[in-house]
C-alpha cells in the first residue's frame, strides 16, 4: 500500500508498507516533515510485530522527522538504509536529550 501525502509547493512523502511473516516493512519516499509523523505513527501501529524502517528514498528530513526516527530506533526497530547525515543528526539530537 502506498500513500502519498501531498505539501505545499509540491513536496511529498509516500509511504509504501509491504507484510509478510516476519514483519512489516515500511518504506518512505522524499520528503519527512513534522506533519508526516501521525501518519507514520499510525502505519507502525497497524503493523505486524517486526518493523523495519527503510530510509533508501527518503530525501529530506526536519527536526521533528529526525526525533521521532530516532525514537523509533530507540524502541527496537530498525532503520535499514539511513542516509548518513540522517543517522548522525539522531545521534546528534540523542546526545543532546542526556
Amino acid at each position: 500500500m502506498a500513500l502519498p501525502l501531498q505539501q505545499p509547493r509540491g513536496m511529498t512523502l509516500r509511504i509504501e508498507s509491504v507484510s509478510d511473516e516476519h514483519g512489516t516493512t515500511i518504506r518512505l519516499i522524499g520528503r519527512m516533515q513534522a506533519q508526516h509523523v501521525e501518519e507514520l505513527k499510525a502505519q507502525i501501529a497497524t503493523s505486524r510485530a517486526r518493523v523495519l524502517l527503510d530510509l533508501e528514498e527518503l530525501s529530506l528530513v526536519d527536526i521533528d522527522a529526525v526525533r521521532f526516527l530516532g525514537t523509533c530506533q530507540t524502541a527496537g526497530m530498525a532503520l535499514v538504509h539511513c542516509p548518513p547525515y540522517i543517522n548522525d543528526w539522531i545521534a546528534k539530537e540523542r546526545g543532546r536529550d542526556t
